[in-house]
């Protein structure tokens, strides 16, 4: 098989031979010759395709890069044009408004923590008066209470003197009670 173009046609041949030699019949040996160059030819046109593959992949090939380095360049081309208006115009708006609108809220933030710190003593505040109110309240409470259980045993004597001199004048009616049953019970 030939590597494509390599071979000369037949007809070329003639025409350099002067044209007036004519082929010779099928036996001879100059006839073979020319034979096996048609169906080399005929071999190449038919079945080695070689040359044209090679030729269609080189043409792919060119026409893939060149779009795609045209595709490329678009999209490096907007990048850059986004990566331009960002550096010239959106960056600067940014810094402008951050620094107008960063001090407001530095002060916002500040008067927002004094007002938070007040609010915590205050609060501490009136944390430590509660707490001095229970431990005062405690104590007074605790002082009752031992006035209260000093108070008991006179109380409770008291309680027992009253209640038997209740009592004994309950045995005292209860007496005369039986006595006045008595009188009547002779009847």
């Amino acid at each position: 098989m030939s590597g494509g173009g390599t071979e000369t046609p037949v007809g070329c041949e003639a025409a350099l031979g002067g044209g007036s030699k004519k082929r010779d019949s099928l036996g001879t040996a100059g006839s073979a010759h020319l034979i096996i160059k048609d169906l080399g030819e005929i071999h190449s046109r038919l079945l080695d395709h070689r040359p044209v593959i090679q030729g269609e992949t080189r043409y792919f090939v060119k026409e893939f890069e060149e779009k795609r380095g045209l595709r490329e360049m678009r999209v490096l081309e907007n990048l850059k044009n986004m990566i331009h208006e960002t550096n010239e115009h959106t960056l600067p708006k940014c810094r402008d408004t951050m620094r107008d609108n960063l001090s407001q809220v530095l002060q916002r933030l500040q008067a927002a923590n004094d007002s938070v710190c007040r609010l915590q003593q205050r609060e501490q505040e009136r944390k430590k008066i509660h707490s001095d109110h229970l431990v005062a309240s405690e104590k007074q409470h605790t002082l009752q209470w031992d006035d209260f259980m000093k108070q008991q045993p006179n109380k409770r004597a008291e309680v027992d003197e009253e209640h038997r001199k209740a009592m004994g004048r309950l045995k005292a009616q209860y007496a005369e009670m039986e006595k006045d049953l008595a009188k009547f019970s002779t009847f």
